[in-house]
């Protein structure tokens, strides 16, 4: 890993930077954002680490479908999928969100202001539309707490305005695997009223066996100018996608067959079936719209209200055996929820002569309906082989749950003197939970959906009422300086402690097979501190540096994986301290450089037991001993890879059209479980792109081609986190081999 990440482009990016250039190099332009302090900023004046990726980053000879796509650009971040769509890409900020099973936990997800993560605080990527973005912006550290119900960032993506005049651009994609993505994109301003509308198709066979997949996408924007200080924005999104699950692979399967399908077992002495005899898939839709007014009430004083709803719901099939399912307690093969939820906020901001204050208000709610079903007959075993996995069956779990987030905040900056600004900030947060189980079967004698046993309670078989409720609340801050040593350097510093309840998911199952929701699980808490520097070097680079240390308690992690039930439990005190490193640079009138480095330490400072199996004694004093493992102090955080690299040298030549260029992206070793016995490799992966934009009467048409991992390295791009035993644990979802891309798109304006 180390020759990865010492010939990397920027090496070659230094070396350019050091030539004279025919022409001055464009002066970079100042980055303004509105995440870290909810107004418009210069990000070089803020007291924290705040990237912004602009539209051409986003959209350009990229593929439009992934976040991951563009988002490993920014240093503390991590984002990669698992070769199919059936469990959403991960993403990690600092290490935070790592023991995602799937979607993403600890980071809270905007779309134009509208929360794209639900009240308990998970959420997914894949409802953002890349391909009408205007820019994303990501929010590192402490003053993420503001935010609510997470402790790594923020992330928020941004629709483009309309265009002057209607413009339509349809684009087409083709490339590997029998990968293909059509999109419409259409736009226009009318007066006081501009829209952008995005949507798509995309399909691929997948570069796995058994891992089709296709996903419809549809986003929408709308805003009305009212008056001189008054805008009204309506938004929408909708994303339906489906796809086959081929599963992770153990180490024998992966150093046998990269590309097979992962297996499950069977009953007893049956042995094992790959993914498609279990009919493993998933079908998850994401819709959800919103409408933003803000109004300016004086030349100080602006107010923003914004209302939205929504509705998530899934359908995952899981290759767990009939004799597994058959257990009264059981949930079943087949994991179904419906969620609807909605939420309102409203801020006021007032802007003092050298100071700025804002002060608001949130309100999130989500209902959800959960199920579970047999996956196949219900049946006693497999032996066999009539159960007919991959229908649903009878069903095994039935409850409604409640998730609310409340909140208040009070943020401000300040002006001391010229040279020092400080911000600071507070918030009261309240998450509460609560079940209504629906599936109860507790009468001696009697039989019970979905299983041929019959209720014994002096056996404990049965399946009791498993309602309840819990809220956990708490009050976060934050503090932050800048201080301008040049012009052109400033110097921050910021501390705070940030909140993060478990979700909906991570308490839907408890531990030892019971059912119902696990409501002994309780948040974590963290201490996060952060310095760094922002400097032009010249008119044309700019560097951004940090270091930080962040303290956390009773850090949610992994009691078990097996069967597809995941059970978290409280562990002890953890800790990750990290440097990041980013450069931009200008090089010339044609070249630009860009690269970004991350160096992270993610630890335990607790031991604590974790199961190897699904049943196992308490974890509380006097402890599990059987079918259980220690992690010990000073293991590695799993899913956390300690160093990670992304560099990108540009080319464009104005009067060919041209636009190409070499990407390279590194990442250090990590570990899939916490008791470190699965060492996962680093690995460097090569990109190379390039394209053209020509004018043809009324048209401006553009094409690309791009191949992705260049030189065709074997390597895995994800990991299945604390999937059960070091050799047997379908641990591993190897990445592609070398593929390739081509569009084009054509965008004609009235």
């Amino acid at each position: 890993m180390t020759i990865v990440l010492r010939h990397t482009p920027i090496a070659l990016a230094l070396a350019l930077m050091g030539q004279a250039a025919m022409a001055a190099p464009p002066i970079l332009a100042p980055t303004v954002v509105i995440t870290g302090t909810r107004v418009e900023q210069n990000s070089f004046d803020l007291p924290m680490a705040i990237d912004s990726i602009d539209a051409a980053t986003i959209q350009e000879q990229r593929a439009t479908v992934n976040l991951s796509e563009v988002i490993n650009r920014v240093p503390g971040v991590a984002s990669a999928g698992k070769e199919n769509y059936t469990q959403e890409q991960s993403l990690t900020i600092r290490g935070f969100g790592a023991r995602s099973a799937f979607g993403v936990r600890g980071v809270k997800l905007f779309a134009d202001g509208i929360p794209a993560s639900t009240p308990d605080g998970q959420g997914g990527t894949g409802l953002f539309d890349l391909a009408s973005a205007s820019r994303i912006e990501v929010l590192r550290g402490p003053f993420s707490a503001l935010y609510g119900n997470h402790s790594g960032g923020v992330v928020q993506v941004f629709t483009e305005d309309g265009p002057e005049r209607f413009t339509l651009t349809p684009s087409f994609q083709f490339g590997s695997y029998d990968t293909a993505r059509y999109g419409l994109k259409f736009g226009d301003t009318i007066g006081i009223f501009n829209y952008t509308a995005s949507v798509s198709h995309f399909r691929t066979d997948g570069y796995r066996a058994y891992s089709e997949s296709d996903k419809d996408q549809a986003n929408f924007k709308a805003k009305w100018q009212l008056g001189d200080r008054s805008t009204l924005t309506v938004v929408g999104n909708y994303m339906h996608q489906q796809g086959q699950d081929p599963l992770g692979l153990n180490i024998d399967q992966l150093n046998g067959d990269r590309r097979q399908q992962g297996t499950g077992a069977l009953s007893g002495a049956n042995g094992v079936r790959n993914a498609e005899f279990f009919g493993t898939r998933r079908t998850l839709e994401n819709s959800q719209g919103g409408v933003i007014f803000e109004t300016a009430l004086t030349d100080r004083d602006t107010v923003r209200a914004a209302f939205f709803l929504g509705n998530r719901n899934n359908a995952q099939y899981l290759a767990i055996n009939a004799l597994v399912q058959n257990n009264i307690r059981a949930a079943g093969g087949l994991s179904t929820f419906d969620r609807d939820y909605w939420g309102t906020n409203v801020r006021w901001t007032h802007k003092y002569d050298k100071a700025t204050m804002t002060v608001g208000a949130e309100y999130e709610r989500a209902d959800e309906d959960r199920k579970g079903y047999r996956n196949g007959a219900t049946v006693a075993n497999d032996n066999l082989l009539n159960v007919n996995y991959g229908s649903q069956g009878e069903l095994k779990r039935n409850e409604l749950n409640t998730a609310e987030q409340s909140g208040i905040f009070l943020q401000g900056e300040v002006e001391a003197t010229e040279r020092l600004l400080l911000s600071a900030g507070v918030r009261y947060s309240k998450v509460e939970f609560s079940s209504k189980d629906k599936f109860v079967c507790t009468t001696d004698g009697a039989a019970c959906s979905g299983s041929t046993l019959t209720v014994n309670t002096g056996l404990n078989r049965l399946n009791p009422d498993d309602s309840g409720s819990a809220d956990y609340s708490d009050w976060t801050s934050t503090v932050g300086a800048v201080f301008k040593l040049t012009p052109t350097t400033n110097l921050y510093a910021n501390a705070g402690q940030s909140f993060e309840a478990p979700t909906l998911i991570e308490l839907a199952y408890r531990p030892n097979d019971l059912s119902g929701l696990n409501l002994d699980l309780k948040p974590s808490t963290s201490n996060q501190y952060e310095i760094g520097v922002k400097s032009y070097v010249t008119d044309t680079t700019r560097i951004d540096a940090a270091v930080f240390y962040i303290d956390s308690e009773k850090e949610i992690v992994t009691q078990s994986n097996q069967n597809g039930r995941v059970v978290y439990q409280n562990a002890g005190d953890t800790s990750r301290k990290g440097f990041e490193l980013s450069i931009d640079s200008r090089l010339t009138q044609s070249f630009t450089a860009y690269a970004a480095l991350t160096l992270i330490d993610a630890k335990f400072e607790d031991a604590f037991r974790t199961c190897l199996v699904a049943q196992c004694a308490s974890t509380n004093p006097p402890g599990i001993t059987a079918n259980s493992s220690v992690v010990s102090e000073g293991n590695k955080i799993a899913g956390i890879a300690n160093k990670s690299f992304y560099g990108e040298l540009t080319y464009r030549h104005a009067g060919l059209g041209f636009n190409g260029a070499i990407e390279y992206r590194a990442s250090g070793r990590m570990f899939g479980d916490d008791t470190n016995q699965v060492r996962v490799g680093g690995y460097g992966v090569a990109a190379i792109r390039g394209g053209f934009t020509q004018k043809l009467g009324g048209w401006r048409v553009s094409e690309f081609a791009r191949i992705d991992n260049l030189f065709d390295k074997d390597y895995v791009g994800s990991v299945y986190i604390n999937a059960g035993d070091a050799l047997t644990g379908r641990y591993y979802a190897p990445a592609g081999e070398r593929s390739w891309l081509i569009g084009i798109s054509a965008a004609y304006a009235l």
